[in-house]
């Protein structure tokens, strides 16, 4: 759903920059709160993470293909205000280097790919695991829903963003019924991957998934005939390090967008056939980075196709998790600083 530039008008595309900008700061602030010395590194992994999985575009309908967008996993697995960081980086970083999603329209993505997703399936994530038991299937479950929603919510939003600012005099409603349509099958492919790796991650860690946290039913035990909760552990377990997920994570994300990314579907994706069913993108405009050596999700040079798009997919993950880990840790460090006790001087 990377909308690229001339689709929506400038003023309308100003007020999104905003929007954005604004949605970027208070996520900065929020995202303080999230981050500890184990997470801040994972958020930098989810962002490559994401980066890479949404190169696999699979199809979702003759000649139509859907990617991930990454709103619900970020969010469920770091925290909301971490999800539109990791989501504003992989956009960027896309934007900037791939030539994918117009530059002038980075704050209607942002607002759409970022902010809607990440807050539609983090708000409905919470109030499902609210009201289902405490259980791990049950954040799964959660997990499934809350993604499904997110992908056709952002979609309404591209339709809403688009009525008020779009270069294309495309009747709305036919828009919408369009965008809609096709992005709730796009969604059944984001709840299935959002799942399986919330699911990965909570069988082997579930302490590092953020949306879990608080979940755990307490230990009961028997006493006297009637079942009491058993008193807090008086001494906290040693920390468990990150490095084996964040290894596995960053290998995972090399092998998808290294490799299985060459396999991913060539058709468009939902808002690309839409646009061009529609007669949106009449008034599209060339790309500003699209003389970039990485546009298009190759390398300049390499003639073949499989070696320019697996590095090109490699040198993404490594740019992504490189930007993404230091704007984290940078965060993480903002806290540490701002907590730190002030020594007065006489």
């Amino acid at each position: 759903m990377h909308v690229p530039d001339g689709f929506i008008n400038a003023p309308v595309s100003a007020a999104a920059g905003l929007a954005a900008a604004g949605a970027v700061v208070v996520s900065l602030r929020g995202a303080r709160k999230e981050l500890d010395d184990r997470t801040a590194p994972l958020a930098g992994l989810i962002a490559a993470f994401v980066f890479a999985v949404q190169m696999l575009n699979f199809p979702v309908a003759a000649g139509t293909s859907g990617h991930l967008l990454g709103g619900a996993l970020a969010a469920i697995l770091v925290g909301p205000c971490t999800g539109v960081l990791v989501i504003a980086v992989v956009l960027l970083m896309q934007g900037v280097l791939f030539a994918d999603g117009g530059l002038t329209a980075l704050g209607v993505n942002i607002t759409v790919m970022g902010v809607v997703t990440v807050l539609t399936a983090y708000v409905l994530f919470r109030g499902l695991v609210m009201v289902l038991p405490r259980t791990r299937r049950s954040v799964t479950v959660a997990s499934f829903v809350a993604a499904l929603v997110s992908v056709p919510a952002a979609a309404t939003a591209f339709t809403l963003i688009y009525a008020v600012g779009g270069t294309t005099d495309v009747p709305v409603p036919k828009v919408l019924t369009a965008m809609v349509g096709v992005h709730v099958l796009i969604g059944i492919g984001e709840a299935a991957i959002t799942t399986a790796t919330v699911g990965a991650v909570i069988a082997v860690r579930p302490d590092l998934v953020y949306g879990a946290r608080g979940l755990t039913a307490p230990l009961r035990l028997r006493v006297g005939g009637e079942l009491v909760d058993a008193p807090a552990a008086p001494v906290a377990a040693p920390a468990r390090s990150t490095r084996p997920v964040w290894a596995a994570g960053l290998a995972a994300a090399v092998v998808l967008a290294g490799f299985v990314s060459f396999y991913a579907s060539a058709s468009p994706d939902g808002l690309e056939k839409v646009a061009a069913d529609q007669g949106i993108d009449r008034k599209a405009e060339d790309h500003a980075a699209k003389d970039s050596p990485l546009a298009d999700y190759g390398v300049r040079g390499v003639t073949d196709a499989r070696l320019s798009g697996g590095l090109a997919g490699t040198i993404g993950v490594g740019a992504t998790v490189v930007v993404g880990t230091g704007v984290f840790w940078a965060v993480r460090r903002r806290r540490t600083d701002a907590a730190a006790p002030v020594r007065e001087t006489v």
